[in-house]
């Protein structure tokens, strides 16, 4: 009988070492259950690129190279358009003077002529050139001295505003360098 109680502790000890790796490979399965999520949640995600400065200052050199020609075409458009503008207010203020002659011949023709009327005060007035002119040449040259100063004042206003359009494009340009330096 003691080889069958030695036999019996033997068993008993098996049994609980048993028990044992039983609990031992729930706790483990537990803790490995998880493992796939975890791996989802800690892998790395890179949400932002890093380039190097050589690459970026490239990127910026072919952007530019691509928007300077752009520019250029849109200037020139603009430019055509507004020599087209003007080209369509000459033709306008020609209109403009010659049905003003016809409306002037017209209403002098049916009002008696005073002598010392603006029309015939206009008349003796002098070209540049020792010439006297008449009413409609002297109204012609004061309408291209008002245009002239307009015009002249349109290209300055427009050559601001190119020059302040390409200060901005500068300065756009320039900023995403200063932020990489």
């Amino acid at each position: 009988m003691s080889l069958a109680a030695s036999l019996e502790g033997c068993v008993h000890s098996l049994e609980t070492s048993r028990r044992l790796l039983d609990n031992s490979i729930s706790v483990l399965d537990s803790g490995v259950q998880d493992f796939p999520r975890l791996a989802k949640v800690l892998q790395t995600t890179r949400h932002f690129e890093l380039i190097s400065e050589p690459d970026l200052q490239t990127a910026q050199s072919s952007l530019v190279s691509e928007i300077h020609p752009e520019v250029d075409s849109l200037l020139n458009r603009v430019s055509n358009y507004l020599d087209r503008l003007e080209r369509r207010e000459k033709s306008l203020m020609a209109k403009f003077d010659l049905n003003e002659g016809r409306l002037g011949s017209e209403s002098s023709a049916s009002k008696p002529t005073r002598p010392n009327s603006t029309v015939s005060g206009r008349r003796s007035v002098a070209g540049g050139n020792g010439e006297k002119l008449g009413p409609s040449e002297v109204m012609k040259l004061k309408q291209m001295r008002l245009k002239k100063e307009r015009l002249s004042y349109a290209v300055d206003r427009l050559t601001l505003q190119a020059n302040q359009r390409e200060r901005q494009l500068r300065m756009s340009m320039a900023a995403p360098q200063q932020t990489v330096g």
